[in-house]
């Protein structure tokens, strides 16, 4: 009797459902054992069996209002994407990535500097803010969903059996962390399962796929020997003697060494380098955890960090 009560029991925990009202929303966690370790399932907001679904995920701690100050001016008639960005498109996004640790590796705290981290890479790609802007130069985060004035199509025909360019497409800057080049068009749509390749302009024209398009840039090393901006920060990355004496360490700045090398890494007190840091900073500041929590300098910044790849000619020309 014993013997099958016990059995009742695990079988219970095999497919439990738990209901949580996270605002107005109700959102049901579906919890199951899986070779003996517990998963998860949120639904919309983390989406597919994972250990990590089980954890806070971001829309516990991380809610419309924050987003909304966050980026407080992106929908003022003088943005350029105004209405574009929202909330529920981030979230939606992040769904996608949740199960593979995005902001819900290492507990809340992490899970919340990572966000910032993320969006402070993100609003400083996509600010219009300027020194005397109202607000602020830093409120003005998700200004932008594309290049506005491009110099040219970004077609490298050194990828043209790989990811050839279609003609009359052109491949400018355009997402939450700019696309450039027809290259990475093709590889983040073969990722997304989206043909970006002959139709970029999907990217401007759906906010939760442009956030995703960031995600899975963040989220992938861009070569199987590095590693990615997540690993690095929330600390998955373990540097090797010569990442060592290269001065990169686990944190922020390597973030930026992961995402753009030589275009602002390496490079002393570089202002674009700069700008980014002071998203980071502001975010941590709104989101209630305190720049005082960011780390020290050597962790916040790339300035004396060898990059980890020396950035081509295309990609160099891939700055905004």
């Amino acid at each position: 009797m014993e013997a099958k009560w016990c059995f009742l029991a695990t079988m219970a925990l095999l497919a439990m459902l738990v209901v949580v009202v996270n605002g107005d929303e109700e959102v049901k966690t579906i919890v199951k054992i899986v070779k003996g370790k517990k998963v998860c399932d949120k639904g919309w907001e983390c989406k597919g069996l994972s250990a990590y679904c089980c954890n806070q995920t971001i829309s516990d701690f991380f809610q419309t209002y924050q987003f909304e100050n966050l980026f407080s001016k992106r929908n003022t008639p003088v943005a350029h994407a105004s209405g574009f960005w929202d909330y529920h498109s981030f979230i939606t996004a992040a769904a996608e990535y949740q199960p593979h640790g995005f902001g819900t590796t290492g507990g809340k705290f992490m899970g919340q500097k990572e966000v910032a981290a993320f969006l402070g890479h993100v609003g400083s790609k996509t600010s219009c803010g300027y020194g005397v802007a109202t607000g602020g130069p830093l409120a003005w985060g998700l200004c932008y969903n594309k290049e506005m004035s491009p110099s040219q199509t970004y077609c490298d025909d050194y990828y043209k059996y790989t990811y050839p360019c279609t003609p009359g497409v052109s491949y400018h800057g355009r997402g939450a962390l700019p696309l450039y080049w027809n290259y990475n068009y093709g590889k983040t749509g073969e990722a997304l399962k989206i043909d970006l390749l002959n139709h970029p302009e999907h990217i401007e024209n759906n906010a939760t796929l442009a956030f995703q398009a960031a995600m899975w840039k963040w989220m992938t090393p861009e070569k199987k020997h590095l590693p990615s901006a997540h690993d690095v920060f929330v600390g998955k990355w373990k540097p090797t003697k010569n990442d060592t004496l290269a001065k990169r360490v686990p944190g922020f700045g390597t973030t930026m060494n992961v995402l753009y090398g030589d275009q602002v890494c390496g490079k002393g007190d570089d202002e674009s380098m700069n700008n980014i840091v002071s998203h980071y900073l502001y975010y941590l500041d709104l989101m209630g955890v305190g720049r005082e929590e960011a780390g020290s300098h050597e962790v916040l910044s790339c300035a004396e960090q060898l990059p980890f790849n020396q950035a081509s000619a295309s990609a160099s020309a891939s700055s905004s």
